[in-house]
């Protein structure tokens, strides 16, 4: 993984992460006060609140000095250390580990795990551990109202230890794995969002391109006419004649060049951002790669009976065309492409004559990143991020999407399914 990447994923959110500063100090003042003066627990409530006072000015420099909007991974590692070690001090002047609220020592390291590094994660729960050891050895007693103090058996000062370490331990664990998932989701959906404004920018391109094409077509004609008018009329004059020839020749070619500049952009262009039926869509589709491929593409509309018109979107282009380009990628001969639609629904189903999907991948189909355990060469060739993008980009926009290896061939089958009401008001 790149570092650019890996500075973007490990990262916390301030104002939520403040937000939850806040609730916990709140929460550490009401309950220690409470403790005191209502259940009149004798402990050093001075200095816990001072320690809970500088709580509030670690978060008070996090708000006021923390200029970004996002916390990285080594802002987040220094503030949650502090956490710990505010808890920590609490815990020691209440009584220690016995102390019910000791399970909030957990919540630190469990945050950092889901969100930040490994590495970072790691160092946190170590430091949480060695926290629970020492404050199980060390601590101010906690006085009874009556006067006594609160001495427990020692199996149940330690199994206290012990249980809050292997809670500690399963808690991260899952933490770390739910992370590692959100995070591999993040960067895919980055990778989304950089591919839509590519594909925004080529046709922002296209449009001048067609426009500038268009703006010179009219001069270009001019100067061609007149060329070929002196060439008319200088005919007798050799010398002449040469030049008014290369003149009208370097005008036909600039004609070519503009005419070639303005076909594609101009076709693109006009292909986003209009209404067309759903067979039009996919033909143009189908076009594209047509150039490109040596494969055979078939088309079967006979059972589209409904031929109103949609608008064509960029995110739904960019994902048929994402499906479309791996059962090129895959087929050995044949792409088969049908349209099926009623009143109710619109369906788009996409076959390849390939090897179709192993079982490891197609149990794991729409995960962003797929380790394959079988060698197919669909499984080697990255098919999880096209796969997951495609899928995202089209159920973003209304549609169902299933992919299966087909019924009736040897290849992978992609299923696009949309209710009609849904493609009306896109």
């Amino acid at each position: 993984m790149e570092t650019n990447s890996v500075s973007k994923i490990y990262t916390l959110n301030k104002t939520t992460y403040i937000n939850l500063r806040w609730i916990a100090i709140l929460g550490q003042f009401f309950t220690v006060n409470i403790a005191k003066y209502v259940f009149n627990f004798e402990f050093d409530i001075f200095t816990v609140n001072i320690v809970i006072i500088l709580g509030v000015i670690s978060n008070l420099i996090l708000v006021y000095f923390y200029e970004k909007n996002i916390l990285s991974n080594r802002a987040s590692f220094s503030f949650l250390l502090i956490d710990i070690f505010q808890l920590s001090l609490i815990l020691y002047f209440s009584g220690g580990i016995i102390n019910p609220f000791s399970i909030f020592l957990i919540i630190p390291s469990v945050f950092s795990s889901s969100n930040l590094s490994f590495k970072t994660s790691l160092s946190l729960i170590l430091i949480t551990i060695f926290s629970i050891i020492l404050l199980t050895l060390c601590h101010k007693h906690l006085i009874y109202p009556s006067g006594k103090k609160l001495i427990i058996n020692d199996f149940y000062h330690y199994g206290t230890s012990i249980s809050l370490i292997i809670a500690l331990i399963f808690l991260n664990y899952f933490a770390i794995l739910f992370g590692r998932e959100s995070n591999l989701r993040k960067e895919a959906l980055n990778k989304i969002e950089e591919f839509i404004a590519k594909e925004h920018e080529l046709v922002s391109l296209g449009g001048q391109a067609a426009a500038a094409a268009h703006s010179l077509n009219t001069p270009l004609s001019t100067i061609k006419i007149i060329s070929q008018d002196l060439h008319d009329q200088f005919k007798d004059k050799k010398e002449l004649t040469k030049d008014l020839e290369l003149l009208v020749n370097q005008v036909e070619r600039c004609s070519q060049i503009l005419k070639r500049l303005s076909l594609n952009p101009g076709v693109e262009d006009d292909f986003i951002d209009q209404e067309c039926s759903m067979f039009d869509y996919v033909s143009e589709i189908i076009k594209s790669f047509e150039d490109i491929s040596n494969k055979e593409f078939i088309l079967n509309s006979s059972q589209d009976t409904n031929s109103f018109k949609i608008t064509k979107l960029i995110e739904i282009v960019y994902g048929i065309r994402n499906f479309v380009g791996n059962a090129n990628k895959f087929a050995k001969k044949n792409i088969y492409i049908s349209i099926k639609s009623d009143n109710q629904s619109t369906e788009i189903s996409i076959e390849d004559d390939g090897n179709g999907y192993s079982k490891d991948v197609l149990n794991r189909i729409g995960e962003p990143y797929i380790k394959p355990s079988s060698d197919d060469d669909r499984s080697k060739s990255g098919l999880g991020l096209g796969i997951f993008i495609g899928k995202t980009l089209l159920e973003r926009n209304g549609a169902k999407v299933i992919c299966r290896n087909s019924k009736t061939r040897s290849g992978a089958e992609v299923l696009l399914t949309w209710k009609n009401k849904d493609l009306k008001n896109l």
